[in-house]
């Protein structure tokens, strides 16, 4: 997929095809299969890419900002030891995660919260599992300075910088002078940041026409996802994910999610972000604290309902899967992975990402 770097992001339309083949007469033996094709059809016009990755008006994309960002997050000179970079836990071959149930900890602990993926969070508000964050811009610190993630002071991040020759020309060349800032580090490593965008995936040569490039199972698989298991409810869009916060009933005790900010909603008690699903099958285990361990658990949690409590959303109840169709499903899920050896190395993202 070539990806353009843009401004605004354009609204996509999506245009509903309605077949006019079955024309008015006697009912036909073969018009429920054209009837469930049709749905199909509208289905995938729904997860059809966007053009271009979006850059707001008051961090526009450059090419050397975005290399700026590159180094800064690969770099341990981020963290107080010099032994942890942003890739530490955001590890390209591992959908951008670290394949942990929980983020590990200096002290070689756990966090409370799993890692999230960094995959496709240009199109994405309101980050982190709870939404603390407003910005891409406003995350930058929150690790670097956490005492058990990464352990450094502003202060001292903006004094090494500044003291690195190499930092300095590269401030100087992606900014109008070479001043070192806190909204500069950060500007710079959510411009990087965008550019994490999944690879094309055989769902995709799907979406684009190609019949072959899932298997029958699969393609019953997102038929199951967008009808009867009511997955694209909250997993929508390209991204497969909406953006907002739910209950899917497993939380429990103090883990409320969003209802930390929102104590007098029961709607946001144990909500959770919604994660996008690219790369799904490259980033075991699952769910925001990593208690699922496999694929197939998560479509038995999901077929169970969850607990039953007024926060829960409203589309999560019990399922009734068959075997077969829970099958189906999770063959549907390893179409959203890109070929083995594709994911992002560390060299090539912005390489291959084309400039404006």
């Amino acid at each position: 997929m070539a990806w353009k770097v843009g401004g605004a992001l354009a609204s996509l339309l999506v245009l509903l095809w309605v077949s006019n083949s079955a024309a008015v007469g006697p009912a036909s033996e073969h018009a429920p299969a054209r009837q469930d094709a049709t749905q199909r059809e509208i289905w995938r016009r729904d997860y059809r890419a966007p053009a271009a990755i979006p850059f707001p008006e008051s961090n526009p994309y450059t090419e050397a900002k975005a290399e700026l960002g590159r180094r800064l997050f690969f770099d341990p000179i981020l963290s107080g030891d010099r032994d942890r970079s942003c890739a530490s836990c955001h590890v390209p071959n591992l959908g951008w995660a670290d394949g942990r149930a929980r983020a590990a900890d200096l002290n070689a602990g756990d966090m409370d919260l799993r890692t999230p993926s960094l995959l496709n969070l240009a199109w994405q508000e309101r980050l982190g599992w709870d939404g603390k964050f407003r910005t891409l811009e406003s995350v930058s610190f929150f690790p670097i300075n956490g005492p058990a993630n990464m352990n450094l002071p502003t202060a001292e991040a903006l004094r090494r910088l500044s003291e690195d020759e190499g930092y300095a020309r590269a401030f100087a060349e992606a900014f109008p002078d070479p001043a070192v800032t806190k909204e500069r580090v950060e500007a710079a490593l959510a411009t990087f940041e965008r550019l994490i965008v999944s690879r094309p995936a055989p769902f995709d040569r799907w979406i684009a026409g190609d019949e072959g490039a899932i298997e029958a199972a699969a393609k019953r698989g997102f038929d199951l996802f967008n009808g009867k298991a009511r997955c694209a409810a909250c997993h929508s869009g390209w991204s497969f994910s909406d953006g907002s916060f739910h209950d899917i009933g497993t939380a429990t005790g103090t883990d409320i999610g969003r209802g930390r900010f929102f104590p007098g909603s029961p709607a946001l008690r144990y909500a959770f972000k919604t994660p996008g699903l690219r790369e799904v099958s490259r980033r075991a285990p699952y769910m925001h604290d990593g208690a699922v361990p496999t694929l197939e658990a998560v479509i038995d949690l999901y077929d169970r309902g969850g607990i039953e409590r007024p926060s829960r959303s409203p589309d999560i109840r019990p399922l009734g899967l068959a075997p077969s169709e829970k099958a189906d499903l999770v063959a549907f899920l390893r179409t959203l992975s890109s070929e083995p050896g594709r994911v992002p190395a560390l060299a090539d993202l912005t390489a291959d990402t084309p400039r404006p």
